[in-house]
């Protein structure tokens, strides 16, 4: 390389060290350390005893918690991210409509959003509680009010509602794309006579199909490492039925010091959402259409 090219390179790489750094020290080593914390029985306190893959044996074969933990991982990301797109968009088409305080409307669809996670568990523990608000609103209308948080078949669903009262993110997305859509494609479609829901069908959702993507892996990486939700509002019961991956990992790494297998869990975990996050890209490609685009 000529002088000016190497000096060039240097500053390139002197400018980008404090990132570099950062990520080796951080993210790359911890990570690279944690692969052999897994291949080791290890407390935290005494030098780690090598087990080789023990740890992975015996989460497969012969630990029932972590299944259950992985299944109600499964089951509220399954539930949880589709939802949660669905009232995004519907929100998003709502407010992009022209009515009066539309601003105010968005402002208050976004607000949750600032509301620091731990907080929004806190109020939703009292919303939730059995003779909480939730429960005095389906009183009034002469429905049974379940325990929410302490009866096993309403735990998960209770976790699902509050995941919902977060879709102001998604929601502000979706209605950036919409004030981007070319408002002639609209116009020529009331030529030809389509209907405003055929509209929608037909040219917002496609126009809307690269954030909806962008929304849906999100979801999904929060979804799997779902924590504070879990931890504030049930610790994982009653009896594991709202135990999910990272409250389980938190727990065998930090209540009972098996840093090993909570290593195990925790790359268990990276492989599974690693394999959901491939395959909604391979299936992008059927159905996510960017401007430039020609199918």
């Amino acid at each position: 390389m000529s002088r000016l090219r190497r000096r060039e390179a240097l500053w390139f790489y002197l400018f980008a060290s404090p990132w570099i750094i950062g990520f080796v020290v951080f993210l790359l080593g911890p990570m690279i350390a944690s692969v052999y914390i897994s291949l080791t029985d290890w407390d935290s306190f005494t030098p780690p005893k090598w087990v080789g893959l023990q740890n992975y044996t015996r989460l497969l074969t012969d630990d029932p918690v972590f299944w259950k933990a992985l299944w109600n991982t499964f089951y509220y990301a399954a539930i949880s991210v589709p939802l949660g797109l669905v009232i995004g968009l519907w929100l998003a088409n709502l407010l992009n409509k022209q009515v009066r305080a539309r601003k105010v409307f968005r402002t208050l669809i976004y607000l949750p959003t600032l509301v620091p996670l731990v907080a929004t568990a806190m109020i939703f523990k009292m919303v939730l509680a059995p003779s909480g608000p939730l429960n005095d609103v389906l009183g009034i209308l002469h429905l049974p009010g379940p325990s929410w948080l302490l009866e096993a078949v309403w735990v998960k669903p209770a976790l699902i509602l509050l995941s919902v009262w977060g879709a102001g993110g998604a929601t502000v997305l979706l209605l950036a794309a919409m004030k981007g859509i070319p408002r002639e494609l609209y116009e020529a479609a009331e030529v030809d006579g389509a209907s405003a829901i055929r509209q929608f069908w037909s040219i917002t959702v496609p126009q809307l199909t690269p954030i909806i993507f962008f929304n849906l892996i999100m979801g999904l990486i929060g979804a799997f490492q779902v924590f504070s939700q879990v931890y504030i509002l049930t610790k994982g019961g009653p009896n594991n039925a709202s135990q999910m991956m990272v409250p389980m990992l938190f727990d065998e790494a930090f209540n009972f010091y098996h840093m090993g297998y909570a290593s195990a869990i925790s790359w268990l975990l990276f492989a599974v959402i690693l394999v959901f996050t491939l395959l909604a890209f391979r299936t992008a490609r059927r159905w996510v259409f960017y401007e430039t685009e020609v199918k």
